[in-house]
């Protein structure tokens, strides 16, 4: 049984609270690994050891602090196989989909490495007689990031990264499912040149995240997980007078317009909606066909592709379309959702219900799902399944399927299918949806430009990674500065004195 560790002012660090949680391997539902669970104290001790450290980082200048992020980027190249091999064993993401989340994560990186840009401030020469302004964007100190299960390696990085070029601490509380690459990391940052205190991973559950929340000393907190419990850490972080920034849930719409081209769009929704089980916040979860002819069409591609995935334990290869859901709970909850939507009403034309994996039966593999027919009332339409289930709501007019996506209460990702550019066009300019795709099924936006949802999908002010990731970690000071000239007629030869 491997016993994980804290990752504190460059060291592994056994936990001093003994209470652990178990980390499973999701293919066989065999406890794997042991994480160790923080106490309040242990997170403040980090806290303290990250408020000693940042000062110094601060005063290194932004080029060089880049200089850490550019070998930091050449040791996650080194190293992926191993990262993606760790990250499929905890989580049960297929290697190439488990690198897929290292290489996002990594392109945040490449970007950090432009802090000597992003980072400038403003100047206004003679702004009033004799006055010059100018502004500095400075480190807010120690920050923290929760993150989540489902992208151990990518969504941390999104946090620390440029929290990191911007001159600050970072305090890590990665999700406890999974949290053997954040310590990796952690690793391999400072094997980049990061100073000792900088980033520190702290596992733990709650008490953990209310002693972030809590403590005085850190400035900022992101975070990425459900809606419930973004709303919570805003709330709480916020009254405690902290910068927050919160990602929550979503229910992805993918419109097909009839003139779309209907094998292009059945290839996009499969891999939107069954990759990585669907465990992904910007996962297409509902298809919506405008016209039952539209619809039969679609369906009638979708049915053998969804029939024809492959399922099974990261080890199988690289064929294998998707692996099991994290935990034995999560497979419930699915299992649940699907039996609520037969009992609503939705047609399952594909039904995933009994499928097992021989050799695999204790794993928490969940088989694809498809329904068709069911309605906006219907729960496996209004809930976040986060699991290997699309669900088909048939429109039958552009202005009937628009507003389906408007009026629901989450508005993460969106995506258009149709060859017609003035559809298109408007589809983008109406949609009350952060990130929208024009026949892109999963539209995230690459590192240097932000990722960010609307309604309840987020909470606060500024998306993740691009130059709102510099906003976010930084604070502006303004400089109203005036000097008198010093110019006097004539020169002087003898030396000054103090009169």
């Amino acid at each position: 049984m491997q016993e994980l560790t804290h990752y504190i002012d460059g060291a592994h660090v056994a936990g001093q609270a003994d209470r652990t949680a178990d980390i499973f391997n999701p293919a066989t539902g065999e406890v794997q690994a042991k994480v160790p669970l923080a106490s309040a104290d242990e997170v403040d001790k980090a806290v303290a050891i990250a408020a000693a450290a940042q000062p110094a980082w601060a005063a290194v200048n932004p080029q060089r602090r880049a200089r850490v992020m550019m070998k930091f980027v050449q040791l996650l190249n080194r190293d992926m196989d191993k990262l993606a091999e760790a990250l499929s064993r905890e989580h049960g993401k297929t290697l190439p989909d488990a690198a897929g989340d290292v290489q996002r994560g990594l392109e945040v990186v490449e970007y950090c490495i432009a802090a000597p840009q992003m980072l400038k401030g403003e100047f206004t020469d003679s702004a009033g007689p004799g006055i010059d302004m100018y502004s500095m964007r400075q480190p807010l100190g120690v920050t923290a990031g929760i993150t989540p299960f489902n992208f151990p390696a990518m969504i941390p990085m999104w946090m620390f990264a440029p929290a990191i070029a911007c001159g600050n601490a970072f305090i890590l509380k990665p999700s406890e499912r999974d949290p053997s690459v954040p310590l990796m990391l952690a690793e391999l940052m400072e094997e980049a040149g990061l100073p000792k205190g900088i980033l520190q991973v702290v596992n733990g559950d709650k008490e953990a995240v209310d002693a972030i929340l809590d403590n005085p000393v850190i400035q900022s907190i992101g975070f990425v997980g459900s809606t419930p419990i973004a709303e919570y850490i805003y709330g709480r972080g916020c009254s405690n007078g902290k910068r927050v920034q919160c990602f929550g849930g979503a229910k992805n719409h993918m419109i097909i317009m009839p003139d779309a081209d209907m094998d292009q769009a059945a290839d996009a929704l499969v891999g939107a909606g069954y990759g990585a089980a669907g465990e992904r916040c910007m996962a297409i979860s509902v298809a919506v066909p405008v016209g039952d002819d539209t619809a039969d069409r679609l369906i009638e591609k979708l049915i053998p592709r969804v029939e024809a995935l492959k399922v099974g334990p990261y080890t199988s290869g690289n064929d294998v379309d998707y692996g099991p859901v994290v935990t034995a709970a999560a497979k419930a909850n699915i299992e649940r959702l699907v039996q609520t939507g037969i009992d609503q009403g939705a047609k399952l034309v594909v039904d995933g219900r009994n499928f097992s994996l021989q050799g695999y039966e204790d794993g928490f593999f969940v088989g694809a799902h498809l329904f068709d027919h069911a309605t906006k009332d219907m729960d496996i339409y209004q809930t976040e399944i986060f699991g290997p289930v699309l669900t088909t709501v048939r429109a039958q007019t552009y202005e009937e399927a628009l507003t389906l996506a408007m009026d629901h209460e989450y508005g993460n990702g969106t995506a258009i299918f149709t060859r017609d550019g003035d559809t298109a066009r408007d589809f983008a300019a109406r949609i009350n949806v952060g990130m929208v795709g024009i026949n892109v099924p999963i539209p995230v936006p690459l590192a240097y430009h932000t990722f960010g949802g609307w309604k309840k999908s987020v909470f606060g002010d500024l998306n993740q990674h691009g130059p709102d990731a510099f906003k976010f970690y930084t604070r502006t000071k303004t400089v109203t500065a005036r000097w008198p000239s010093g110019i006097k007629e004539g020169g002087e030869f003898s030396i000054p004195v103090m009169e």
